[in-house]
């Protein structure tokens, strides 16, 4: 069967792919090689920023979050309440949703899983082959199928193990009481962040940190201190979530509760250095890349969703506008700055700052200057980026301490 587009992997960035390029008039071919019903690993938030350039993303089953806890490295809470709310999905409904919207639209899903090494281009057209053999052939092929992408690695080269970030976790029962919140506490010690997202039926845990510095078993320990420490908080005890203290009977109740009932998850993710972003292509004549298989990615936070649903549009406007090879000027004008500044911070974001760690400092300043904190309420939500960030909170804190002042001055 010939087609226009041939597309591999069939998450947001692939499906959204689909759904546009189909509208546009292209036949497309979007090849779904997950299990049935095995969901993504991923914490699954998806920020403001998404949801208002596609405010349709609301009409899947997820959770939107107004308020958020912060901890810093010592377990100093901050709480925020978000102007600007985002949600948090389970990968099943989310990808579901994507990839019927592209059904609807007149895309080909196709339940195979299709490998780099059944790939070929042949006579200036690109023919892929299932295991049972079926064929498809088409002149444009398009790798949309994850941060281990088999397709990337064919057409743009391997990436090194600096390049990219592991994330781990567990899905958890809900607390019997109901109480639930949303929280993300950086890691004392080590490169990155763990968090709890709470959905319609679970809990997502889970920690991100770079390849670099992942060690399997003292990141578990720590994550079961915060699984564990978060339950205790939903049950109103005050607690820190890396104490190394005695363990209670509680502790040791929710403990084994937790062994017998959360399903663990991990996954790699795109983690891209600034040299990284400079030199790799994610496009050619005809073939491109999208989402984690190009490496669109927060370096800092991981953060994919949106620039999986950014990069497919940009290629379908690419595309649809007459001039496919302009994709990859279009994602670098659109969002590239932004990544590399992020990449570039990454260490910084994580490193020490005034004899403490750098998240440490930034929570102390932020539960004490009001603009501190509105700025991280916007770096949450995804307006407000990387490139301008250290301008951005020195003006807040300057606007705080004139605003003090004045209102000193006239009382």
């Amino acid at each position: 069967m010939n087609f226009d587009f041939l597309i591999i992997g069939a998450g947001p960035a692939g499906s959204f792919a689909a759904e546009l390029l189909t509208k546009g008039g292209a036949k497309v071919a979007l090849f779904d090689g997950r299990p049935e019903g095995e969901p993504k690993a991923c914490g699954g938030g998806v920020t403001a920023k998404a949801l208002k350039a596609w405010p349709h993303l609301l009409n899947a089953v997820g959770r939107t979050v107004t308020e958020l806890d912060l901890y810093s490295p010592s377990s100093k809470r901050l709480h925020l309440t978000l102007d600007e709310p985002f949600a948090i999905y389970s990968r099943i409904a989310f990808d579901c949703y994507l990839r019927d919207r592209a059904r609807d639209a007149g895309a080909h899903v196709i339940s195979a899983k299709i490998s780099a090494r059944k790939t070929k281009r042949i006579d200036n057209c690109w023919r892929v082959i299932n295991d049972t053999g079926s064929e498809w052939t088409s002149a444009f092929l398009i790798g949309a199928d994850g941060a281990n992408s088999g397709i990337a690695k064919m057409l743009a080269g391997p990436l090194p193990p600096s390049d990219m970030e592991v994330a781990f976790g567990y899905r958890a029962p809900l607390p019997a009481n109901g109480f639930t919140s949303t929280a993300v506490a950086f890691l004392p010690g080590w490169v990155g962040y763990a968090w709890a997202f709470p959905r319609p039926d679970h809990i997502s845990f889970g920690i991100a940190t770079t390849q670099d510095a992942f060690e399997h078993e003292p990141l578990d320990d720590l994550l079961w201190k915060f699984m564990i420490g978060y339950y205790e908080q939903c049950d109103g005890t005050k607690t820190k979530f890396w104490n190394n203290g005695h363990t209670s009977p509680e502790r040791s109740r929710i403990h084994e509760h937790l062994r017998v009932t959360a399903e663990r998850y991990a996954a790699r993710i795109p983690g891209l250095a600034a040299e990284t972003w400079d030199s790799r292509k994610v496009s050619g004549d005809d073939w491109a890349l999208l989402g984690d298989a190009a490496g669109f990615a927060d370096p800092v936070t991981g953060e994919g969703i949106y620039y999986a649903l950014r990069s497919a549009e940009l290629f379908a406007e690419a595309y649809l506008g007459g001039d496919v090879r302009s994709y990859e000027e279009r994602w670098r004008e659109d969002f590239g700055a932004e990544l590399r500044r992020a990449a570039e911070m990454r260490r910084r974001f994580y490193g020490n700052f005034w004899g403490a760690p750098f998240t440490e400092r930034m929570i102390e300043f932020a539960r004490g200057h009001r603009g501190v904190k509105r700025v991280l309420g916007d770096l949450v939500a995804g307006e407000q980026g990387y490139v301008n960030l250290k301008k951005t909170l020195l003006k807040s804190v300057l606007i705080t301490k004139g605003t003090k002042q004045t209102t000193k001055s006239t009382n």
